[in-house]
């Protein structure tokens, strides 16, 4: 009897064990509402590292909300006489990972673009009278031997090294060092730190005293002479950043990095890896829906629109700057004081005035036209999109304010057609930055952009983004996820249209 009581109790605790070890009956992970301002790379990004990293993905339900009609945030395109180009953020390094994944996630073509500053380009660089250098025009491609071109690149090599000299190596060993301390931020996740401010994560990769002086300081410490850091990397910032060599050196770098060759852009416009990234993350996207209120209470983010909704949240993440948008927050939060520079992008079809620039011919003037820092500059550069005849190309001009038609009509011969874009492009750094939290309220109100002041390109605001990811997780629970997912791809992705042109 004794032996059969022994048998049925153990046969009873062996059930017990069953039964409380199995998935059906096991409770279901905590859901978490998170709330996304903003649809653009950060904002995306978001929520593809906020899915991928999490050990339940599936307990996360993500909303992202965008005031503008068309996802991509600062990314946009235009189309003229039938060709698309782009008229926000348009080139991404080659040593940009994380963007380089996801295109390989989102199955989306690529294409390279030339360096317009480099010895096999035209270029030259006026200062509001005269060309003060200019390369040697490259052959027609369709005309010729083709080593003339290479006797043309060779001699725009001696060109540009007679007139900066050393200083050249000098510039490239500055960038290069920047760029590899930046890499650091693709080492594996178990080296790597969740950072809860923007101090902390540019001092671990050895990158925040770049954000404490000017980039002309920087340069004149590395040895540059004057008069390249007055006129081609002035030049470059300005194209990149609409800024000259008094912001700060990290801003800088990265704008000289811009210029490297082996740049590219997504074919068919870059907001594709926004909107892309959202679709893949099964986020639920509420387009033309502006935050204009989030308050806390209870436990619980509730934001609302100026359409009237309510939207409850556990977690609220602002994926867009502050800066120049209305919202306001209870309990208030503080942030530095900072103001956007703004650029704006004239496209104009026709053909520019030889005699604006004191030339003869229009054959005569570069296809990128960079300009110093002056006072009575009306633009900052302009280059050729796209060459239909002689007498018939589209341009892309960059200003820092708007180009009135007056002006235009005297840069321009002939104007078939204008398009103008206002940009709150990035923030007007001053070194030394001062950065807003990741953490806005020490709860779990988070501010991706606040990594802006730092530098802002596409890939900065992915990398942002994903140490916001880990941070939320970190806070929410353990994460099972240490190391960074193998990207597959994937089918592209049917859908409604998420982006129109501007």
């Amino acid at each position: 009897m004794k032996e059969k009581h022994l048998r049925a109790s153990l046969l009873l605790l062996l059930l017990l064990l069953l039964l409380s070890s199995s998935p059906t009956l096991s409770s279901p992970p905590h859901s978490h509402r998170i709330c996304v301002i903003g649809s653009g790379i950060a904002g995306s990004s978001l929520s593809h590292f906020l899915k991928t990293y999490s050990p339940n993905p599936n307990s996360l339900q993500i909303k992202i909300f965008e005031r503008n009609p068309i996802v991509g945030g600062r990314t946009a395109t235009v189309t003229i006489a039938g060709d698309t180009f782009e008229a926000g953020a348009s080139i991404i390094h080659p040593k940009n990972l994380h963007a380089l994944k996801f295109t390989s996630l989102l199955n989306l073509p690529i294409k390279t673009q030339s360096n317009k500053s480099d010895s096999s380009s035209w270029f030259g660089i006026w200062d509001g009278s005269r060309f003060v250098f200019k390369t040697l025009q490259p052959p027609n491609p369709k005309s010729g031997p083709p080593f003339y071109a290479k006797i043309v690149s060779f001699l725009n090599s001696l060109l540009v090294f007679g007139r900066y000299g050393f200083s050249l190596l000098r510039m490239e060993r500055f960038v290069d060092k920047t760029v590899g301390s930046f890499l650091r931020y693709y080492e594996n996740l178990e080296s790597r730190p969740v950072f809860s401010t923007v101090e902390e994560m540019l001092k671990w990769a050895d990158l925040y005293g770049l954000t404490r002086r000017t980039l002309q300081e920087e340069l004149a410490g590395a040895g540059l002479s004057q008069r390249l850091i007055s006129e081609l990397v002035t030049v470059i910032t300005r194209i990149n950043y609409g800024q000259n060599v008094s912001i700060s050196g990290l801003a800088g770098a990265v704008s000289l990095a811009g210029s490297d060759s082996g740049l590219w852009s997504v074919e068919g416009g870059n907001w594709q890896l926004s909107s892309g990234l959202i679709r893949h993350s099964n986020a639920s996207l509420h387009l033309h829906e502006e935050i204009s209120s989030v308050s806390y209470a209870g436990g619980l983010y509730e934001l609302n629109s100026t359409k009237g909704n309510s939207y409850s949240c556990d977690i609220t993440v602002v994926a867009t700057p502050l800066d120049e948008i209305k919202i306001s927050f209870t309990p208030p939060i503080s942030i530095p004081k900072r103001k956007l520079q703004h650029t704006h992008a004239t496209f104009v079809r026709g053909l520019l005035n030889p005699a604006y620039f004191g030339l003869s011919s229009t054959s005569e003037i570069p296809e990128l036209v960079g300009t110093i820092e002056a006072p009575d500059l009306s633009f900052s550069s302009i280059s050729i999109l796209k060459k239909y005849s002689e007498e018939d190309m589209t341009y892309k001009v960059f200003s820092r304010i708007a180009m009135a038609d007056e002006l235009l009509d005297l840069i321009f011969s002939t104007r078939k057609e204008t398009i103008r874009i206002n940009w709150g492009a990035y923030p007007h750094y001053e070194a030394p930055e001062a950065f807003a939290p990741f953490l806005l309220d020490g709860l779990h109100l988070y501010y991706i952009n606040a990594f802006e002041n730092a530098a802002s390109t596409i890939e900065t605001s992915s990398v942002a983004a994903e140490n916001v990811a880990r941070l939320i997780l970190s806070r929410i629970g353990p994460t099972s996820r240490s190391a960074i997912p193998t990207l597959e791809n994937t089918a592209s992705h049917e859908g409604e249209n998420l982006h129109v042109e501007l």
